[in-house]
Formats: structure tokens, C-alpha cells, sequence
């Protein structure tokens, strides 16, 4: 017999606790029970139950919770809605779009394409999605606002399908599957991918694990924009279909709490369980059905299952001693698969043959017959039962675990196989024997013809299966899925909003990070815009300076604060509020992105536009979540990332983990996001006020993007705006700042000679500083002259030199376009060294284009808790360092004595790491 290793107990064991003192009157309340259920059926059976565990509990008399149950449907039969479509009509064109759908991925296996694809997971999954399209899922022209809906990432295959049997792609457009640039026009993405296909796909979700979290996200957001009064989004439900194997996904399970704790009743994840991963099968010794169960239960879910199919009924009905439930519950995942990818024989032998009973159940069925008891995510009555029964449950989110078989009606060689997933291609009787199980009228001579191109089928936009399948999109309300971009209109803050920033911080010191939040509180002031800011902070405001929004925007709590806050007697006590602004994840990266994507797509998913701004660690930002922050550049998020704490020697006290020193070099992979690293807070305001007129201001060719500023908890003066400021130079990646700056006498250069040597000093964000007292250390103890730029942008300058040395290697008839960091230092002299809080590749970036000698300081290696005077030392990236640097570059080019860097390095005592500049150590 087929047997996998011990199988874990599935279920909780209620009866196994405890000894049976008095079997005859157990088997009296049993008895008692099972009439109770014939004659007055399971919903009041259901009700007694609930009541006598009610009452129980009043008694003090325990029960363990029941985790898991029998391995049967939720739903009793009889408790089945009727289905209220038309069930063979919807089964002849779901047979079209299957067909259809692995024809795709087959053509594009053709010689010279051959460029992947996936068949299987659609084909298993076809009825899951159907009865959503024929009966759930809303579009944007409903009257409650539509539907959000994550598809399966590997089953687009099957959304193409459909949008081809709708006419809203056409035979040529499938034909250009996975060939987005040499079948530009009519191309169509391998996954759900917006940035792609922006009007079709809303959200990307095959980067496995970000689609569960994404999606619970999204039903907060639509919550949160109804109860700021923003939208009304009441009648609009988040559907996620998502597989049994990417449960694995820490992602995919680590949020569920909060879809409970905040009783997301318009959310749905649907879990296909075909029992498989991409190679073999999920729990081939256990049972992911129960696992999931267990697990969604416990943490607050309501749970459906959808095991199976109708066929089944009738002989769990005669199943009165309940041995096909215990066989049921005892076989494995692993003996699933198997029968599936054998034969009714086989089925009857291994399965029911385990015992007496259960063979007898089946005597009467053919070998046919056992192999067409289907599962239950193949029956459309079961699975309507279970959608209709989510969307109506309220006070919880719902999981439907729906088990499937991978690879449905592709034929033997495909459905149930370990390596279904990776097969892409049907051989000609493949082709034959798919066309005949799905009855499509395509004869052999049309397969034989050319076997790599097997015709698509459409029966004409006039058939009657054609006008149903409309007709039922437009009760619902339009195409599923469709991207809209048009949004309500956005009033941008005036300039007077950004006064706070360009005054600078006068005799007192501020961070830049004390610098953004004082802008950021003024734009929220702002009557028009400012309720369209979003701030988004994982348990970390206090320490950014921005509890000063608790008691004013308060922090979002869909159940607002019934308790009495411990400080609620401070100006500055902890506020929540059903409509309050901040969204607080707690400690919460992943779920903070993912908050972020939603309200930085809300222009499109809602037509409400929302500013998102998400303040963390710059530590914990992109090298946590970069996966997401890639996903959010998908979804076309628009919205501001702001790393605080940044650099590898600001947060000195918090050692190698906290000590940011590659955020913007990782940043720089991700083309959506622009990266900043400003030195002052009038170039916050200008940075900020740039972005936001390109996201919103309505004459950037790409709004789609995320602004990256990385800001610091170090405290300087903060000079004000200097009078004729470079704001392009700034905003396109450097300036040269003025002579005079912060601690700078103003004639420190003027007093030399023009014959003076010359350099360039490049810094950024903290860095400018130390240029700044390196410039003066220069000009008074070495006779030398340097200017000191604010490159604010490393990346910027890099990807405009790039995009000139493009143009220049494409069209080189043309005049050679210069990189802006090229113009800008086109007439300065000397060389050019440049200094950051990073490593040494964030300057590096743009070596290229630097037309001097070019040397870069950098914190290369790993952070360490110490003073920041030290740490500076340590790395040699202080202000004395980069003098020594600079010499040593000037004394190459025979511009200063060759001695001169000797000396230096024993004047600054620059190998002692305890001789550092003084700095502050506060954080």
C-alpha cells in the first residue's frame, strides 16, 4: 500500500484528552447529535455546538480550541447557495481560455523565440478565477468603486486569455508574450507587471511573498481612505490568490495579524493548494491544507476549505462510521499528488482500498467514475459557496484553501508532475488530447499543419458564450484587470510652505532630519494638500522628532484609543484616532513598504492622489526591503523615502548593524528612485518642492517615482538659503557653495594669491561639513585654494553622464551631449576630491565623468560603535584627512611640496585615531 512517513497529528484531538468513564452514554450523545444533524441539518447542529461551547466556558469547564478540522469542506452541502450562473455556458468558453492560455506560452516555445512561460498553474487554477470573473470581481465602472484583485504572478497566461476572449487583446498581441521589444506594440508581460502594461496590470505580485503582504496593505489603505473621510470605499473588497508553496514565504504569513487585528472584512486571500512548489510537492509528508488552517485560524482569520468536489457528497453521506474522513485525514500530501498523476485503478486500490468500508463505498463506481471524483477547487458549485460566504462574513479577513490539481487537463504528462512547473511546450498528442478533453473544434489536420503554431480559438464576438461572458463583466463593472491613472486633482503647497526650510536654523543647531520634519509639518498644514500626506514611521517617530504629530494628526487606529494613555497629560502624548494621518506599522519594515505602496498608488488603484512618506532607519531601509522597494517601482508608487540616522558614523552608539554606509549605492539599483543626500535643509525644501511638482505637477514625463533623501541626526547650524543659489545645479546633482559657510571666516581663501594651488573638494550630506573646515585648514596651513561643492545627488550626476555616453554611442552624427558633472567642473582647477559618510563606491559612481584627477575618501568595511570624531579618524573621511588627501593628489601633479603630505599626516597626527576633530557623539 502507498504510504508516506509519519504523518503529524492534523487534528486537535478533543476527545483524546481526557478517558472515556462511560462509553454507552458517549455513544448515546453521539447518536443524539447525528440525528439532530439528518433531521434538522448543520447550520442548527452548527448553532447547538456553538451554544453548549458557550455555556461551557460560562461553567469553567475547559475546551481546547479547535485549530484544525477534518480534512472535508467547510461548507456542508447543504448549506450551499445555488449557483447563479450558467454553468455549461461558463464552462465552454473557461475551456477556450485554457486552450488559448497554453497555446500562448506553447507558440512562445517556437524556433528562434523560445522565451519561457508557464502552463500548468492556470490550467489548475482556471476555476477559481472564473467564478471570480462571472460573479465577484467588480471593476472600476461599478458603482462602489471596483474591486482589487492579486493574481497569481505565474497564471497570467490565464488573464491574457480572457482579456483575448473579451477583444480587449488580439491574436497578434498573444503572439508577443514575453517579447517586449521586438514585438513592441503588441507585447505582453511574462507577470503582472503595471510598469510595463500600465492600463492593464494593478499591482505586481510574482516576486513571491510581496503580493500577500502588498494586498493586506491595500484593504488597510482603502479603510484608511474611508475613514479620513477621502473616499468612499465601503463596498470595494481586496481579493489575493496566492499559492500553497508561497505560504512558505516568511512574507506571505508574517502581517496576517494585522488584517485581524484591524477586522479587514473586505479582504480575501484564495490559496491555491495544488500541493506543489516549483519542484516537488509542498508537504509531501504532511498536509499544507491543515498547516494553513491552523495557522490563518490562530491568528484571527476566518478559514474556508474548499477540498471537494460534489462527486464526493454522496459518499461522504454514506460514510456514517467515518472512515473515508479518517483515511482522508491520514493520507499526505505526498499520496495526493501520486493518485493524481496516475489512474482510477490506481485511486481505488491505494486510496480506498485502505479499508473494508471505504472499498465498499466504491464498489458500485467505474475505474472512470473514482478518477473523475474531481477536487474541489474544479467544482464551480463549491467554490461559489465559498466565495459568496467570504464577501459576506464580516468582523474577520478570509482565507479560502482551495485544493486544485497542477497541470488540470493538460494530460498525464503534465497534471500532478513534479516538473510541471518548468514544462513550457505539449507535444502534437499533447495537443491532441488537451483539444479533446476541452472539446475545442480544431481538427487534427489544424494541429498537424505546424505543430509549434497551433491555432488560437474564438467563436466571434457574436456567439452567445461571447455576450454572456460580456454581459457579466458589465454587471460587475468593467474589465478585470484595468489600470487607470487619472486622479482627482492636486493642489501643490505654495512657496510659502517652504519658508521654514530656506531660513535655516539661525544660531541654533539642527539636524537635517529636525530640518525635514519641521517642512514636513508645515506642507501638512497646508488646507489643500496636507491631507494628502501620509507619514509612515515603524515605531520609530520619537526618536525622528516626530511625536509632535501625535497629538495633533494623530496616529490611524480603525478602533480608535479606548484605553488611558500613560502620558496623556503631556503636550506631546501618544494620540490614536480612527481618522488619524500617521500610519504606524510598529516594528515593521515590510509592513510599513507595503503601506507606502498602497497610498503611493492610490492615484490609480482610487483616483485619489496620496503623498506617502516613509521615515526609517536608513540601516533597515533598501537592504531590508528591497525586494518591495522594486515591486513599489512596478506598481509605479509615487511617494518620498526618507533614511534617517543616515551614514556609517552619525549613529555612533549603535554600532556595525545600525551604521548606514551603502544606502544610496543600493538605492541607485532601482530606476524609480531618485536618491538625495542633501548637507542642508534649504536644499530639503527645494528637493522636496522638485518632487512633488514631478509626481503631481502634471508636466514630467515620469511621475512614476520614489524620491530618496537620506538625512541625519547630527546636529549643525543650518544656514539659510544662500542669495542666488544654483537651484538646477542642485536639483541636477551639485552646486558650489558660497565662500563664508557655517564656521568658515570669509576671507580664509580671499587672502591668497591667485598663483595659489588650487583644488575641488566634492562632499555630500554630513560631509559637507568637513569640506567645508578642510577648505580652511587648506588655505591656512598649506597655502592652497579650494572650492567646495554640495554634490546632492551622486546618482543623478552618474545616470546623466550615462545617458550622454548613450546618445553619444547611438547617434553619434549628432552633437555630443556633456555630462552635467563634466560642465560643472569644466573651469574649475586642480583636482578633485570628493568625501562621503559611504563607502568609497558612492563618489566613485562617477569617476568618468570627472574631468581631473579624481581621489575618494569613503567608511569602507563594516560600522562599530565609538565617538564620531573617532570613527571619522578611523576611516579617514574627517576634515583632516581629506586635507592630507588633497596634498597628496597636489604634490603628484608637482603642485605643492612633495613633503607636503608627510608632513600633514604627522601634523594632524592622522594614524592616532584618538586625534580626530572634535565632534559630537549625541544622538
Amino acid at each position: 500500500m502507498l504510504t508516506g512517513e509519519n504523518t503529524q497529528d492534523i487534528l486537535s484531538g478533543l476527545g483524546a484528552q481526557l478517558p472515556d468513564r462511560d462509553p454507552e452514554e458517549t455513544a448515546e450523545w453521539i447518536e443524539s447529535f447525528d440525528a439532530l444533524v439528518q433531521e434538522r441539518g448543520t447550520e442548527r447542529a452548527q448553532f447547538m455546538v456553538r451554544n453548549i461551547l458557550q455555556r461551557a466556558g460560562a461553567q469553567s469547564v475547559g475546551v481546547p480550541m479547535v485549530t484544525t478540522t477534518d480534512y472535508v469542506n467547510t461548507i456542508p452541502a447543504d448549506q450551499e447557495p445555488e449557483y447563479p450562473g450558467d454553468e455549461e455556458t461558463e464552462r465552454r468558453y473557461r475551456a477556450w481560455m485554457r486552450w488559448n492560455a497554453a497555446i500562448m506560452v506553447h507558440r512562445a516555445q517556437r524556433p528562434g523565440i523560445g522565451v519561457g512561460g508557464h502552463i500548468s498553474t492556470y490550467a489548475g487554477a482556471a476555476t477559481l478565477y472564473e467564478v471570480g470573473f462571472n460573479h465577484f470581481f467588480r471593476g472600476k465602472d461599478h458603482h462602489g468603486g471596483g474591486d482589487q484583485v492579486f493574481f497569481q504572478g505565474h497564471a497570467s497566461p490565464g488573464m491574457y486569455a480572457r482579456a483575448f476572449m473579451e477583444g480587449r487583446l488580439s491574436e497578434e498581441d498573444l503572439d508577443g508574450f514575453r517579447q517586449e521589444k521586438s514585438h513592441e506594440g503588441h507585447a505582453l508581460s511574462s507577470y503582472p507587471h503595471p510598469r510595463l502594461m500600465p492600463s492593464f496590470w494593478e499591482f505586481p505580485t510574482v516576486s513571491m511573498g510581496i503580493g500577500p503582504m502588498n494586498a493586506i496593505y491595500q484593504a488597510q489603505s482603502n479603510r484608511y481612505l474611508e475613514q479620513r473621510g477621502i473616499k468612499d470605499t465601503s463596498d470595494q473588497h481586496v481579493w489575493a490568490f496566492l499559492g500553497d508553496g508561497e505560504m512558505d514565504e516568511p512574507e506571505s504569513r508574517g502581517l496576517l495579524q494585522l488584517a485581524a487585528n484591524e477586522n479587514l472584512d473586505n479582504l480575501t486571500f484564495v490559496v491555491n493548494c495544488n500541493l506543489q512548489r516549483l519542484d516537488g510537492p509542498v508537504r509531501g509528508n504532511g498536509k499544507i491544507v491543515q498547516e494553513l488552517e491552523a495557522f490563518f485560524r490562530g491568528a484571527g482569520w476566518n478559514v474556508i476549505k474548499v477540498v471537494w468536489g460534489r462527486q464526493w457528497d454522496s459518499l461522504l453521506g454514506k460514510d456514517r462510521e467515518g472512515h473515508l474522513v479518517r483515511i482522508m485525514n491520514e493520507t499526505p500530501d505526498g499520496d495526493y499528488q501520486t493518485y493524481k498523476a496516475e489512474d482510477g485503478g490506481f485511486v481505488r486500490e491505494h486510496f480506498f482500498g485502505k479499508s473494508p468500508e471505504t472499498k465498499e463505498l466504491v464498489a458500485d463506481l467505474t475505474d472512470e467514475q473514482i478518477w473523475n471524483l474531481k477536487r474541489g477547487g474544479h467544482d464551480y458549485h463549491k467554490v461559489y459557496a465559498a466565495y459568496k460566504a467570504a464577501t459576506e462574513f464580516k468582523g474577520k479577513p478570509t482565507v479560502i484553501l482551495v485544493k486544485t490539481v497542477k497541470g488540470y487537463g493538460l494530460g498525464s504528462h503534465f497534471e500532478g508532475r513534479n516538473a510541471t512547473h518548468q514544462m513550457k511546450k505539449l507535444t502534437l498528442q499533447d495537443l491532441k488530447d488537451f483539444r479533446d478533453h476541452l472539446r475545442i473544434p480544431i481538427t487534427d489536420e489544424q494541429l498537424e499543419a505546424n505543430p509549434y503554431l497551433p491555432p488560437y480559438y474564438h467563436p466571434g464576438m457574436d456567439s452567445p458564450e461571447i455576450q454572456y461572458l460580456l454581459e457579466r463583466r458589465r454587471a460587475l463593472g468593467g474589465s478585470v484587470p484595468e489600470r487607470r491613472s487619472r486622479h482627482a486633482e492636486v493642489s501643490l503647497p505654495p512657496s510659502s510652505a517652504y519658508a521654514v526650510a530656506a531660513r535655516g536654523s539661525g544660531k541654533q543647531q539642527a539636524a537635517t532630519t529636525m530640518a525635514f520634519v519641521r517642512l514636513l509639518k508645515d506642507l501638512m498644514r497646508d488646507k489643500e494638500f496636507g491631507r494628502r500626506i501620509v507619514p509612515i514611521v515603524p515605531d520609530e517617530s520619537r526618536t525622528f522628532g516626530m511625536d509632535a504629530f501625535f497629538p495633533t494628526a494623530k496616529i490611524y487606529n480603525p478602533k480608535g484609543q479606548n484605553y488611558l494613555s500613560v502620558d496623556r497629560d503631556l503636550v506631546l502624548a501618544y494620540k490614536e484616532s480612527p481618522a488619524g494621518q500617521l500610519i504606524h506599522p510598529g516594528i515593521n519594515e515590510a509592513g510599513a513598504v507595503a503601506a507606502f505602496t498602497a497610498a503611493g498608488t492610490a492615484y490609480a488603484t482610487h483616483g485619489e492622489p496620496l503623498v506617502p512618506i516613509y521615515v526609517f532607519y536608513s540601516m533597515f531601509g533598501f537592504q531590508r526591503t528591497g525586494d518591495s522597494f522594486w515591486a513599489a517601482g512596478d506598481q509605479m508608487t509615487r511617494g518620498f523615502i526618507i533614511g534617517a540616522t543616515a551614514g556609517r558614523t552619525t549613529l555612533t552608539g549603535e554600532g556595525l548593524q545600525h551604521a548606514d554606509g551603502h544606502s544610496p549605492i543600493l538605492a541607485s539599483t532601482n530606476p524609480a528612485v531618485i536618491t538625495y543626500d542633501p548637507a542642508y535643509g534649504y536644499e530639503i525644501g527645494h528637493i522636496v518642492r522638485a518632487g512633488l511638482e514631478r509626481m503631481y505637477g502634471g508636466s514630467h514625463a515620469d511621475p512614476n517615482v520614489m524620491y530618496y533623501l537620506t538625512v541625519y541626526n547630527e546636529p549643525i547650524v543650518q544656514p539659510a538659503e544662500p542669495e542666488g543659489l544654483d537651484v538646477d545645479g542642485l536639483l541636477r546633482g551639485m552646486y558650489r557653495l558660497p565662500l563664508g559657510g557655517p564656521g568658515e571666516p570669509d576671507d580664509a581663501v580671499a587672502r591668497l594669491s591667485g598663483n595659489a594651488p588650487r583644488a575641488q573638494l566634492l562632499a555630500s550630506g554630513v560631509a559637507v561639513p568637513w569640506a567645508i573646515e578642510a577648505r580652511r585648514l587648506l588655505a591656512e596651513d598649506w597655502g592652497v585654494a579650494a572650492d567646495v561643492w554640495s554634490v546632492t545627488s551622486w546618482t543623478e550626476l552618474r545616470r546623466d553622464g550615462l545617458a550622454a555616453e548613450e546618445q553619444m554611442f547611438l547617434y553619434p552624427e549628432t552633437e555630443a551631449p556633456v555630462p552635467f558633472v563634466t560642465q560643472q567642473l569644466a573651469d574649475t582647477q586642480g583636482p578633485v576630491v570628493a568625501v562621503t559618510d559611504y563607502m568609497k563606491s558612492v563618489p566613485d559612481q562617477i569617476r568618468q565623468f570627472v574631468p581631473s584627477d579624481y581621489a575618494v575618501l569613503g567608511a569602507d568595511g563594516f560600522g562599530f560603535s565609538d565617538t564620531r570624531a573617532a570613527a571619522r579618524r578611523f576611516f579617514k573621511i574627517d576634515s583632516t584627512s581629506v586635507v592630507v588627501r588633497t596634498l597628496q593628489e597636489l604634490a603628484r601633479r608637482g603642485e605643492v611640496s612633495a613633503d607636503a603630505p608627510r608632513e600633514a599626516i604627522a601634523k594632524y597626527r592622522l594614524l592616532d585615531v584618538n586625534a580626530g576633530p572634535e565632534a559630537s557623539s549625541d544622538e
